[in-house]
């Protein structure tokens, strides 16, 4: 049976939950999973929502959502998300709840936001009927891959969604402050391959071969130029080469090299050109060296860009919960990337972050994917109230 619903109400339920949540990061730390092998942690996260009698549908594999209807009717929908990889790391700290899968480690924080919102769904079940409209709890898995929110996405499960939201940890930020920054805020991620095909020939005669491996340097350097000649110097870009392999002895021209590289940009113009000049360039240089290529991309993310209104709400709500002047709204701009931004291409919404830096233990200072990576754990209370403070927020508002 629901309590009447206030601010100190929802304030109280999550501080009684705290530990609960507490326990259940700890014991998703000690079982981390890498990217679509995640199927002991889905089960866990299934086994939760069936205790919270929170119905759910399987999403790919090892990813599910779960729908909380509110009993005053139909309404808005809003789409709260969890990451649930970890990484291929080892678990270098020496704590109780240290990771007991050999080789893997969550050291970015998805257990921390799979237990928030585990905590979010168990005080939003409680308060069904104080709302109306549609919560949808998706745990996602291969974040990390970039694979995991794209499959809810391709399976509809975001159709009709009027609002989208999640929260990172973030150990680069103290306990006690949330982040909401309105516009783009992680960079886009693609992860291109290029296979130079030439032809080989003795060390002695390069006239009668055709050098790959010439080819791939050649490119590597001229793909530079596509930042500092062909895009604006305002505009932030990476194009960057990290794997050039080309060649199998000394005295022998190189008949084949490949490159892997990624590009990285904050605009969805701005991707799309890269792309196409990093492929472009790779050709004409190959034709100049009279060689061949072949261009592949893996599109691991969109750019991130968060929403002016709802950024602007997810700072109105965190400020209720840790004070205004705790609110950051100019958090500077990350190439690294996040998944959640295929949420955000579909639907309206704000990725907020929330501080596990404690001042004054230097063991959550450590950075996301360190082997040393740890929170302070006091954040997950705070993640979990701005779950639940957001999203009746935004059901409860107006249309």
């Amino acid at each position: 049976m629901s309590t009447l619903l206030t601010q100190s109400t929802i304030h109280e339920e999550v501080q009684q939950g705290a530990q609960e949540v507490i326990a259940l990061r700890r014991y998703l730390h000690q079982h981390p999973e890498p990217s679509l092998k995640e199927y002991e942690t889905i089960k866990f996260i299934k086994n939760q929502l069936d205790k919270l009698e929170i119905p759910y549908e399987s999403v790919g594999e090892t990813g599910a959502i779960g729908i909380i209807n509110g009993q005053k009717g139909p309404g808005k929908t809003i789409l709260l998300r969890a990451d649930i990889d970890a990484l291929e790391l080892e678990d270098a700290k020496d704590k109780p709840y240290k990771s007991l899968n050999e080789g893997l480690h969550h050291a970015c924080g998805h257990d921390g936001h799979t237990s928030a919102l585990l905590g979010a769904a168990k005080i939003l079940k409680n308060h069904e009927a104080d709302f109306a409209g549609t919560i949808k709890l998706a745990f996602q898995q291969a974040e990390e891959i970039g694979a995991g929110a794209r499959q809810f996405v391709s399976g509809g499960f975001v159709h009709n969604v009027d609002q989208v939201f999640g929260i990172h940890v973030d150990s680069s930020i103290e306990t006690g402050k949330i982040v909401s920054t309105a516009g783009p805020t992680n960079a886009s991620c693609d992860i291109f391959k290029i296979k130079v095909t030439g032809e080989s020939g003795h060390a002695a005669r390069p006239d009668l071969g055709r050098d790959a491996l010439l080819t791939a340097a050649a490119i590597t350097v001229e793909l530079q130029s596509i930042v500092a000649r062909e895009v604006s110097p305002l505009d932030n870009v990476v194009v960057a080469v990290g794997v050039l392999n080309a060649g199998t002895r000394y005295n022998i021209i190189a008949n084949e090299a490949s490159l892997e590289g990624t590009v990285r940009t904050f605009s969805h113009t701005t991707r799309q050109f890269v792309l196409e000049a990093v492929e472009r360039v790779a050709r004409d240089v190959a034709t100049a060296h009279r060689t061949t290529v072949e261009f592949e991309n893996y599109d691991a993310a969109a750019p991130l860009i968060n929403h002016q209104t709802a950024a602007s709400r997810a700072a109105r709500v965190g400020a209720d919960i840790v004070g205004a002047k705790n609110i950051i709204q100019d958090n500077p701009k990350s190439l690294g990337a996040d998944d959640f931004a295929d949420f955000l291409a579909v639907a309206e919404g704000v990725y907020a972050r929330v501080g596990t830096k404690d001042p004054s233990n230097p063991e959550t200072w450590y950075g996301h994917h360190h082997e040393n990576f740890d929170i302070d754990e006091r954040g997950l209370a705070i993640a979990t109230e701005l779950h639940v403070n957001y999203a009746l927020d935004f059901l409860n508002g107006e249309q």
